[in-house]
């Protein structure tokens, strides 16, 4: 593809030889000289410079050294412009012809699936289900009785939605199961990872807004309520009856405790456990040695203490330097 294609499809400002032939796309390190990269944060600047990549995507603030280097493409989103080049790409790229039903697909008569939609080997679409237009079912997915998933989804390779929530009532030392009554609904333009479950509600539906994006075992419990746009990283795991506002991130292994809510724009670090609802937004991390749990709730209790406790020492020890001095001296000798 010549850059010029590029940039006439996606914008940008462009330096350099329009007619160039690109092959291929690359991270700077290793793009050869027939391959297109981006920087997308200046802390990389220095691999700009040694970049052998025929041409560099680049914020405008890099612009300078971009085209000293040789031929850039400038944007204000080198990352998203990257993206969108990624996608252009992929569009360009030859694909075989195939059935929009793989053969072995198992599919219920009372299912309802778009004929735009893409079903692929060893996938099961129960009862009632429906599958909205130009969404893409990869092998073994399963969608379960009267289940929802709307259009232009992607779900990934083993992905199981509408499974049983995980609900039992004890009952004189042994489990008597909930049955679990509701289903789940999935909005548009969704992406769920390879061997993510989405499990039905108890009584009212599970619900993905639009544009969520989910990565790899990623598990949503019962009656979960997850906002538009909101993004997890793989292995995060969100409890029951959870509700979690749009526009949220949960980073890899971290959890999200049942019947919690998250607030719009709630960010959530890597292998964290929100044991509390968040209603501002903002970037939260919790992590804790495990103890006996009585032992740990003290301790927690004790390191929410710690500001004030650093300010009242430094009172004090304000307040001792006034009467004597060389008493704070020895103390801190």
């Amino acid at each position: 593809m010549r850059l010029s294609d590029i940039v006439a499809a996606l914008g940008g400002q462009l330096h350099g030889d329009a007619n160039l032939c690109i092959e291929g796309l690359a991270p700077l390190e290793v793009a050869t000289s027939r391959q297109l990269s981006f920087l997308s944060h200046p802390k990389y600047q220095q691999q700009l410079a040694s970049s052998q990549a025929a041409c560099v995507i680049v914020h405008t603030a890099m612009a300078a050294q971009a085209m000293a280097r040789g031929a850039c493409i400038v944007t204000d989103e080198p990352y998203l412009y990257f993206a969108r080049v990624t996608q252009l790409w992929k569009k360009h790229l030859p694909t075989a012809d195939q059935p929009n039903c793989h053969p072995s697909a198992v599919i219920d008569p009372t299912a309802s699936v778009h004929p735009s939609a893409r079903i692929g080997a060893l996938c099961v679409v129960e009862a009632g289900a429906v599958i909205g237009a130009h969404t893409v079912l990869k092998s073994r997915v399963t969608v379960s009785e009267h289940c929802v998933v709307g259009e232009r989804c992607v779900l990934h390779s083993g992905v199981v939605i509408g499974a049983d929530g995980f609900g039992f009532a004890p009952a004189a030392g042994r489990w008597e199961k909930i049955e679990q009554l509701g289903a789940v609904r999935i909005g548009n333009d969704v992406e769920l990872g390879a061997n993510t479950c989405v499990d039905r509600g108890a009584l009212q539906d599970t619900v993905i807004e639009d544009g969520v994006k989910l990565d790899n075992l990623v598990q949503i419990g019962h009656n979960v309520h997850v906002g538009a746009h909101t993004a997890m990283a793989g292995c995060a795991g969100v409890a029951g009856s959870a509700h979690i506002g749009a526009h949220c991130t949960v980073g890899g292994g971290a959890v999200v405790l049942g019947h919690l809510t998250l607030a719009e724009g709630v960010h959530i670090s890597a292998a964290s456990v929100a044991t509390r609802s968040i209603h501002k937004p903002g970037h939260y991390t919790g992590m804790f040695p495990i103890d006996d749990n009585a032992s740990w709730e003290k301790n927690a209790a004790s390191v929410k203490q710690l500001a004030s406790l650093r300010d009242r020492i430094r009172a004090l020890e304000h307040q001792v330097a006034l009467l004597n001095p060389a008493a704070v001296s020895d103390t801190h000798s």
